[in-house]
């Protein structure tokens, strides 16, 4: 995966989770692990794509060409 492509990912991935959390009505406890969630798996996968770590047992995500 190119450098451009890791970066469109990463914009589109902050705007889907900017639009829910101003949009989307729900307490802010829920708000904030859907944030604290989302920066987990965003982080996992950014190592995983720049070699950090290796793939984790029983979870699959997807590569994106």
């Amino acid at each position: 995966m190119t450098l451009v492509g890791i970066v469109v990912v990463l914009v589109v991935v902050g705007l889907i989770l900017w639009l829910i959390n101003t949009y989307i009505p729900m307490a802010g406890a829920i708000k904030s692990l859907l944030n604290i969630v989302v920066f987990v798996v965003v982080l996992i996968w950014l190592l995983q794509v720049f070699g950090l770590i290796g793939p984790i047992n029983g979870v699959h995500i997807p590569n994106l060409k």
